[in-house]
This record gives structure tokens, C-alpha cells and sequence, in this order.
């Protein structure tokens, strides 16, 4: 191939690769395999390599991490990376919306919105379309030159795409690096493997990783750039309008920016995102509110760091720092001995915390953990709030190391574990007041038969009074019996009892959950429901019925297996069917319109939990499951789907539908 056929090649080459690069890393798209990818690249290379003189800023083999660098070079900025003042109440924004009208000479004004990435703030500076330059925040004034390691991130442009002004003179955008959840806690994963120091947060680690001067180990982990900011004279007359030129530059966003005009809806927006937030890919604390007109925004001015016409309203703090009371351990309905720190209270996500588990013995050593530190504390959702890590800087001396115990705290019992290589420490005597009373809440708990008036100082009472001894016995219970404890008078006993005989014929997965099974979780049980259609058929299944059990593996078989030969458990069992409890069997609707169809959901479905929609699922003749195989027919994608899930159904040659597609087949 002659110079001037090699150039053209090499032209194609480049346009084809980044026009893959931006589809995959920007739009999650796959215009083609990775491999074929790969064997593009591989040409370019050996096409760049045999011309030097082809190789060009933009060309997507520049993307290859060099030699590890020797330090980094400061950057001014152009214009200062401010940053923004925080707001932490719905009567904040309100009365920022107030003075800024007030200052506009009360001009009607619209709000710009987008949620606050937790990550790393840098800049991206192009000249003529092609990245010249990639730096970190810094001190807002002055950062460090980080090109090299920028270059390595795919969702990061070396040449911006159309429109065709921002292809003249210097362009700069500001963003966000972040790694999303899934990658980090696999990263977190792989280093405690090979014992090296695990990562706090995604933040850190993105933050740490940018950093690095080895652009090898940067390219080894999957970082993302979300674009939120340009400059560029004359085409940023509004936020909104700056995002729409960011995407046609080739850039991501969010995808959750959203213009309002009133501030009510602006607030409930940032609600239904503190509810569903879980479910993003990535970790965010709150939003960024604008002013959405630029001119606007930039006549208000700048206050110290921050500008007037921005705030970042801050979802309720998830980590806090408190001191450790006491430890002791507490024992769970499978034996599980968790140690558990008393706290001095702290509000954390909007709620008084003075208890953390500290998830068992091997973690508090690793941890280093002793009464008296003062230590940070994390709850994120529903989740039971942990103690991440202590602050031994703090330290005084007075701080003392737990002894874990070697017997049971609540029955005596020596204390084992079940396996060599299991962290948790059990109490094994199923005769354990603990374990017996923390079995019975189970049982009545919401996500089990869901028996009102069953909470833990109920049980307590009914244990303490000999009048239960295990859940079937609650079926047994008598108004009077009931009655006759002082925690009860005539209307609060009536209730317990009817709500006990409302559930006589439970559904088959919420008794199977109910049991306690070890290893059982609520999806597993609506799995062996789904399989086996009755517990008499559950109970006799061998192990090798078992294993035929999608996302059941031999660890969750053999304790299945085990629970139902197990003589207290087969009496407890009689007990039930003698007091006339009989969970229902799973009749498959035969002719639904649903029939010989297969689901599995992800994320939040609107106006129905996703049991609810399963169960309609079942009654219109089809099958929930609840992971991706073979046989799945739809992935309904609910909220944000993680990448196991989407390579499995592209694998599987599952269609991908929306929670509105799915509806529709319900109806």
C-alpha cells in the first residue's frame, strides 16, 4: 500500500474506531464486537508504526497508556472551577429562589437541574476539536496536567464531533470522573483477594486512580466522564442549551437533566431521585440547581467560591463520624454471632443512628476497631448502618480491644464455625432464646407472612409467658392467652389473633421465606415455588432437583436439602398442617396470554412493587424469574440495568423492553 492509500486507510481507520468508541462509552451502544474493535486498532498501529508521519492527536492509538510519568505539571485554568454553595432542606431552596429573584429586580426565572456526580472534577481543554489538555480541579485556580491518564478513558473524546463552531479555537469542557458501583465493589473484591488495601468509596478510588503516574494501571480501570459544563463564546445561552451541544459534541451526560419553572416540581423531581437512587450506576448525594439562563447566571455574580446563581441541595448525610460506646454480639435466627457497636447517636440519612454492626470477628480486627474510637459510620438506604473504619488518628490511649467471646452470650453454647474459610462465628444450639425468638420475627415480618402486631417486644412477651415456643405455635394462641399480657388489652390481643388466622393459606414463596431457611432468600423462595409448586414437593426434591433451580448453586442446595431432613424441622412441620396451616400450591395458568413467556425485572416498575408485578405475571400464564438464561424472553429494565445483566441478555438473545412495554402486556 502506497503513503497516500495508507493515509486514507489510516483516516477511515481513526473515524471508524472513535465513532465505536463514542457509541460504546458514551451512548452504551455496540456498533460491533470488541474484538473486531481490537483488530481494527491492531491495523492502525501497524499502519501508524510502518508511517510515523500518520500518526495524529486524535487517533484513537494514542489512547495506548505510556511510560509511567515523573510527576504532574501544574495547569492554570482559564476561568476559575468553582465550586458550590450546599443547601440541605426544601425551605433552602426555596429561600435561595427568593433572594436571587430579589436581586434580578424579581425577574421570572427558569431552573436548571442535574444530579451531583460523586467523583472527580477536571477540565478538558480542546484546540480546534482535538484534546490538548486534561486536568484536575486542583484548588479551583491551579490543577495538575493529567492528559495522559485522561486519554485512557473511553467516554473522554480525542476529537470533538459536529457542530462545526466548537471545531474553531479553544473549547473546554468540565465534568465529573466516577466509576460506577458495580466495577468498584469488583475491584474492592479483587484487591482483598490478593490482600492489598481495599478502596473507602467509588470517589476515592476514581480520584486515586486519575492521580496514579502509571497510565497503565489508570487504563486497567473502568472510569467514566460525564460532561457538565462548556465554554465556548456565543453558544451557551442557557444550561439546557449547553447540554444539548455537550451530547452533540460526543460527550455523556447524566441523562437525568431537566428544565423547570416551578420549584415545586423541581423539589418532587429531587425526591423521586432520593427514592430511586439506589438504583443509578453510579453514587450521587444530591443535586445541582441553576439558574438556567447564563446571562442571568453570570450577572449574579460570584460570592467567595461559589456563585450566586447555583446551589447543590445535599441529600441527607449516608456517613458520619461518632464514638463507639460499647460492643457486644448479637445472635441471629441462623446463629450467626454479629458484633454490633453502641453508639453515641448521629443522624445519618435522615435518621437517628446509635447502633452499627460491624459484620463479624476477622472485620474488626482488619478494622482495628476498639471501644472509644471515634469512627466513620455509613448507611446507605435500608441498609443496617456499618462502621467503615476507625480514626486512629484520634486516638488518646484510652481506647480498649474487643475480646470476641468464645461462647454463646445468650445461651452458653461454644460458639463454630460451620466451614475453615467462613468469617462468621454461629451458636449452634437451635434451642437458642435468641435464635428461637429472632426466627419467630422472621416469620411474622412484612416480607414473610407479614402478621401486624408481631414486633420484637411481642414475641419477647409471648416467649417469656411459655405460651409460644416456635411459629406454629402462634396459630395456637387464644384470645385470653393473649390477653392476659400486660403489653395487650381487649382491641390490641383481638387484632393480634385475627391477624394470625389471616394467614392459614399464605402464598407458597412467602412461607417457604418464612421458614428461615439459611441461605433463602425472598427471590430464591418465589424460584422454588416456581419449580416445585408445593412444599410437599420442595421437601422430598433431591439435591439434584435442586441444582436444576435457576441461580441455585450447591452451597443453597445442600442447606435446603439439609433443612428439610432435619427431625425438629419435619415436626415443626406437622405442627403447621395440624394447626391448619397449608400454604397454597402454584397452579401455572394454562391459555394466559402470557403463557410460555419468561421475565425478568430489574430496577422499579411505576405504581406496582415488582412481587406485585410478578404475581400478575403468573396470573396471565407466564414465568417470573430472577436472573438472565437461556430461556428468559424479557429483560424489563425498570431502572438502571447492570451491565451482568445486559451481557447476558445480548447473550441469551433476550429482548430488552421498558417498564411501559411491560405494562402493556399486562393489561
Amino acid at each position: 500500500m502506497n503513503k497516500q492509500s495508507s493515509a486514507k486507510r489510516a483516516e477511515k481507520l481513526r473515524e471508524l474506531i472513535n465513532d465505536y468508541r463514542y457509541h460504546y462509552h458514551v451512548l452504551d451502544e455496540s456498533t460491533m464486537s470488541e474484538a473486531a474493535a481490537d483488530s481494527l486498532k491492531h491495523e492502525l498501529a501497524e499502519l501508524e508504526a510502518e508511517h510515523p508521519e500518520l500518526v495524529t492527536p486524535d487517533s484513537p492509538t494514542q489512547t495506548i497508556p505510556g511510560e509511567v510519568a515523573k510527576g504532574f505539571k501544574k495547569v492554570q485554568h482559564a476561568t476559575r472551577m468553582l465550586s458550590l454553595n450546599d443547601v440541605f432542606e426544601r425551605s433552602d431552596i426555596e429561600a435561595w429562589v427568593k433572594r436571587i429573584e430579589k436581586l434580578m429586580g424579581g425577574k421570572e426565572l427558569e431552573f436548571f437541574s442535574d444530579i451531583k456526580l460523586d467523583g472527580l472534577a477536571c477540565s478538558l481543554v480542546y484546540e480546534d476539536g482535538i484534546l490538548v489538555r486534561g486536568a484536575t480541579r486542583g484548588d479551583s485556580f491551579v490543577g495538575e496536567d493529567v492528559t495522559s491518564n485522561i486519554k485512557t478513558i473511553g467516554s473522554v473524546p480525542l476529537k470533538l464531533k459536529a457542530p462545526e463552531e466548537f471545531l474553531k479555537g479553544r473549547t473546554e469542557v468540565r465534568g465529573e470522573i466516577v466509576i460506577f458501583k458495580e466495577a468498584f465493589n469488583k475491584l474492592n473484591k479483587d484487591l482483598e483477594k490478593r490482600g492489598e488495601k481495599v478502596y473507602a468509596n467509588p470517589r476515592n478510588l476514581a480520584a486515586g486512580t486519575i492521580r496514579q503516574l502509571d497510565p497503565k494501571l489508570v487504563a486497567s480501570r473502568p472510569l467514566t466522564f460525564f460532561a457538565y459544563d462548556l465554554i465556548h463564546d456565543g453558544f451557551d445561552t442557557s444550561h439546557d442549551k449547553v447540554y444539548k451541544n455537550l451530547k452533540s459534541l460526543g460527550l455523556r451526560t447524566s441523562g437525568l437533566e431537566q428544565v423547570f419553572k416551578d420549584v415545586d416540581d423541581l423539589e418532587k423531581y429531587i425526591e423521586v431521585w432520593n427514592q430511586k437512587r439506589e438504583e443509578l450506576k453510579f453514587n450521587t448525594d444530591g443535586f445541582v440547581i441553576k439558574v438556567n439562563d447564563r446571562e442571568a447566571y453570570r450577572d449574579l455574580g460570584v460570592v467567595g467560591k461559589a456563585p450566586r446563581g447555583a446551589v447543590a441541595f445535599k441529600y441527607p448525610a449516608e456517613q458520619g463520624t461518632t464514638k463507639i460506646k460499647d460492643i457486644f454480639v448479637s445472635i441471629g435466627r441462623t446463629g450467626a454471632a454479629t458484633p454490633v457497636a453502641i453508639l453515641e447517636p448521629v443522624n445519618l440519612a435522615g435518621s437517628t443512628v446509635s447502633m452499627a454492626t460491624l459484620h463479624n470477628a476477622s472485620e474488626i480486627e482488619r478494622k482495628d476497631v476498639r471501644v472509644g474510637d471515634t469512627v466513620i459510620v455509613e448507611k446507605a438506604g435500608d441498609i443496617i448502618p456499618a462502621v467503615i473504619r476507625s480514626l486512629v488518628e484520634l486516638r488518646t490511649g484510652v481506647e480498649k480491644k474487643f475480646a470476641f467471646p468464645a461462647k454463646c452470650p445468650e445461651c452458653g453454647t461454644k460458639l463454630i464455625k460451620f466451614k475453615e474459610d467462613e468469617a462468621v462465628w454461629r451458636c449452634p444450639n437451635n434451642s437458642c432464646p435468641a435464635r428461637v425468638s429472632r426466627r419467630i420475627q422472621h416469620f411474622a415480618s412484612r416480607a414473610a407472612m407479614d402478621i401486624d402486631g408481631l414486633g420484637e417486644k411481642n414475641v419477647e412477651a409471648l416467649l417469656d409467658s411459655e405460651l409460644i415456643k416456635d411459629p406454629a405455635d402462634l396459630y395456637s394462641l387464644t384470645f385470653k392467652q393473649v390477653l392476659s399480657l400486660e403489653r395487650f388489652a381487649e382491641i390490641s390481643a383481638q387484632k393480634l389473633i385475627d391477624s394470625i388466622a389471616r394467614k392459614k393459606q399464605p402464598t407458597l414463596p412467602k412461607f417457604i421465606f418464612a421458614l428461615g431457611i439459611r441461605q433463602v432468600g425472598a427471590q430464591t423462595a418465589i424460584d422454588l415455588a416456581e419449580k416445585f409448586k408445593s412444599l410437599e414437593n420442595l421437601s422430598l426434591a433431591s439435591l439434584e432437583d435442586l441444582l436444576e433451580v435457576e441461580g441455585i448453586g450447591e452451597v443453597v442446595a445442600e442447606s435446603i436439602f439439609t433443612w428439610f431432613r432435619e427431625l425438629e424441622n419435619i415436626e415443626l412441620l406437622d405442627k403447621f398442617k395440624e394447626l391448619g396451616v397449608q400454604p397454597e400450591e402454584v397452579n401455572q395458568v394454562s391459555g394466559g396470554k402470557l403463557e410460555g413467556l419468561s421475565f425478568v425485572i430489574t430496577g422499579s416498575i411505576t405504581g406496582m412493587s415488582r412481587e406485585e408485578a410478578a404475581d400478575r405475571i403468573r396470573e396471565l400464564g407466564g414465568t417470573f424469574q430472577s436472573s438472565v438464561g437461556k430461556g428468559t424472553t424479557y429483560l424489563v429494565a425498570g431502572g438502571s440495568v447492570g451491565e451482568s445483566k445486559l451481557k447476558k441478555a445480548e447473550k441469551f438473545g433476550t429482548r430488552i423492553i421498558d417498564e411501559n412495554e411491560l405494562l402493556e402486556l399486562l393489561s
